[in-house]
């Protein structure tokens, strides 16, 4: 398994990361929402977990962040406690994940999802889960590449008239 990249640390939030990672989370609307989500809509709600974590960590929950040797902020991930729909077995959940433009492709991401994976054993957790647009091609490949299988699919119809 590939490690950390030499010039990444991954450490836990702090509240001098608000804006960094505020601004990362702008970049999840560029991966193409699907037809009937703007990418307005993306952002305030992935803002608004952000803003809560930082106002007020859930329990449960944890901010971790990606730092160039400098200390500069390159990515995050948002980790909470969820419960498996079938079984009800507490595990961990990647809520999201977000790498600065100019640090994409550094591994970063996969330095991130390692993190998360020690996060969540270290919760003494069996599983960690996440969510991905269907669209979002390059992180399904990231995800697929680090082990992570899809599990079900989620198929939305908008109702007219409701």
């Amino acid at each position: 398994m590939a490690e950390t990249p030499p010039t990444v640390t991954i450490r836990p939030a702090r509240e001098g990361d608000r804006a960094a990672v505020l601004f990362a989370v702008t970049r999840l609307a560029e991966f193409g929402p699907p037809p009937w989500r703007t990418a307005a809509e993306l952002v305030a709600g992935e803002t608004r977990a952000v803003q809560g974590y930082f106002a007020a960590p859930p329990p449960g929950t944890t901010v971790l962040v990606a730092a160039a040797k400098g200390g500069e902020p390159l990515g995050f991930v948002f980790l909470e406690r969820a419960h498996d729909y079938f079984t009800e077995e507490e595990h961990g959940h990647v809520g999201i994940i977000a790498v600065a433009a100019h640090a994409q492709g550094r591994g970063v991401a996969g330095a991130l999802m390692r993190a998360s994976e020690r996060w969540a054993r270290d919760a003494g957790y069996h599983k960690l889960t996440l969510t991905v647009f269907e669209g979002n091609r390059r992180a399904r490949a990231i995800y697929e590449h680090l082990g992570y299988r899809p599990e079900t699919l989620r198929y939305v119809k908008l109702l007219e008239g409701a």
